[in-house]
């Protein structure tokens, strides 16, 4: 692969209908080009200009002639910063996920019944009725990032692992970090809402499926192939249904909430940006904790 700022235009590496690969990353097919210099970009590529999009390499020598007029600031798709390292939020949710998982196994599974999302559940050491449906609404984060099962987490975080990365440097930290914990919030409280109040319901899984759900807005947003990402989510959603003893509902509520943010924030215009991603997650918020709120009312009301 050539240098980034090369004047050569590297060998293009075709598929997905012919597309060709990105100048700095030939690997990754793309259909959109730089303003500037005409170039193939991909998400991770992409900054934001008052006309499309240009490449960092135009960006920060504007073309070999100063600054770029322009391009003020590097952006992604989204409006979000393009830093140095797109896959740090990622890391960290890794980091967390795992660091819980090993927490629970030392603690022989005590740390999960603590915060494991439940509606109702009897707690040995109180004899007393615990959980969502009696204030612990911290146990719809929680159980987010619980896990028992080593198959569990690996499926979760290799999953993770893949998605995370060209989200995050497509949509910008704040933003990626913001549809994560909104789309596990939102598996969260549609388990809540359809489950029975003594089932327990834990993993990252919600939040996953909210990933997935972003990563079709955003090819479809770029004008890529969508074939690729939804035989996947079909195969995804039939393993969901088919296989016994999955919450489903914490799959579907994942995927609704991680959607619909993401449509928000790709589709946003530029010069409202800030305000229509801050009222997409609002709303997202509000609509989980109406969700909640009213399982709550038909649990204890």
């Amino acid at each position: 692969m050539d240098q980034p700022g090369s004047p050569q235009e590297p060998q293009q590496a075709h598929g997905h209908d012919g597309l060709p690969g990105c100048h700095r990353h030939p690997d990754r097919p793309t259909g959109i080009r730089c303003t500037r210099c005409d170039r193939p970009i991909c998400p991770e590529c992409m900054i934001s200009a008052s006309v499309g999009f240009q490449c960092p390499d135009c960006v920060r020598n504007g073309g070999g002639s100063g600054p770029a007029p322009q391009a003020s600031a590097p952006r992604t798709i989204a409006g979000g910063m393009l830093t140095a390292d797109p896959r740090l939020i990622t890391k960290i949710l890794l980091g967390l996920n795992i660091a819980v998982f090993i927490a629970v196994s030392v603690t022989h599974g005590d740390l999960v019944n603590r915060l494991d999302m439940i509606g109702l559940a009897v707690d040995p050491s109180r004899y007393q009725l615990v959980g969502v449906a009696h204030g612990e609404w911290y146990r719809l984060l929680t159980a987010v990032f619980l896990h028992q099962q080593i198959a569990h987490i690996g499926f979760n975080m290799l999953s993770l692992w893949w998605l995370g990365p060209p989200l995050e440097a497509a949509l910008g930290r704040l933003r990626f970090t913001a549809l994560y914990l909104l789309a596990g919030l939102g598996g969260s409280a549609l388990s809540y809402f359809l489950v029975a109040q003594n089932q327990p319901s834990l993993g990252a899984s919600g939040a996953i499926f909210g990933l997935l759900g972003a990563t079709a807005v955003l090819m479809r947003r770029l004008r890529y192939d969508m074939k690729p990402v939804l035989i996947l989510l079909a195969l995804n959603l039939a393993f969901t249904f088919l296989w016994p003893n999955i919450a489903w509902q914490a799959h579907v509520g994942g995927l609704i909430v991680g959607a619909a943010v993401a449509f928000g924030m790709v589709h946003a215009p530029r010069d409202r940006r800030t305000l229509v991603h801050v009222g997409t997650c609002v709303l997202a918020l509000l609509v989980i904790v109406a969700v909640v709120w009213v399982r709550t009312v038909q649990l204890v009301g």
